[in-house]
Formats: structure tokens, sequence, C-alpha cells
């Protein structure tokens, strides 16, 4: 059994474009515990994107339609997309502000559309 955590959201980004992409962790973090530093984001599937300004979230963000407090979730911005490589996968791995810290490992899937 794998205690992998794939996000549930799959968002669709257009081709090409520069898309911001975000994977939620409050599911993963305990009571008080924030995401902190700077996360490593990489591509599973291809070497098709770009990814860059990698960072956790400072402000409150909707993802799937929940409201994910500050410090919960690590965003980033993606380019180089293409339908014909679609769908992405996106590791995600971010360290926590408890003592000691943890280190959390989620991954994210978005599709391409036209």
């Amino acid at each position: 059994m794998s205690d992998r955590v794939t996000a549930p959201e799959r968002p669709e980004l257009t081709p090409r474009h520069r898309s911001l992409f975000a994977v939620s962790f409050a599911g993963q973090l305990d009571e008080g515990e924030l995401l902190s530093g700077t996360p490593i984001v990489t591509e599973q599937t291809t070497s098709d994107l770009t990814i860059s300004n990698v960072a956790v979230n400072t402000t409150v963000l909707t993802i799937s339609n929940k409201s994910v407090a500050i410090g919960q979730a690590v965003q980033c911005f993606v380019i180089g997309q293409t339908v014909a490589n679609s769908p992405y996968e996106l590791s995600v791995i971010a360290t926590t502000d408890s003592t000691p810290a943890q280190t959390k490992e989620g991954y994210g899937v978005f599709t391409v559309v036209r």
C-alpha cells in the first residue's frame, strides 16, 4: 500500500501560457503546523515545463472550492505545457515549522486543454 498523497484537484491549463498551479497540504499538517521555507517542485512526467516562483502561500487560496489558510499550500507558475503531453504530474516537497521540522511530499496533476 502506498502512502503517496496526490491532490484531488485537477486543474485545466491552456497550452504554453504561464499559469498558476497550487497544491494544498491542509490535510497533511498537524494542528497549528504550517509550511515554511522554499518548497521544491519538480515535473514527473516530461521535461516540457519551466517551473518558477515556487512559494508557500501568503494569502488565503481557494483550491477545489475549499479555502486554504495561509501557510498550508504551495504555489508556482508553470509554462511550456502542451496538449499532446497532458496530463502533467508535479512532485511538491515542503518543510514545516514544527520542532523538529517535518518534510511533506505531495503530488499534483493538471491537464491541458485548448
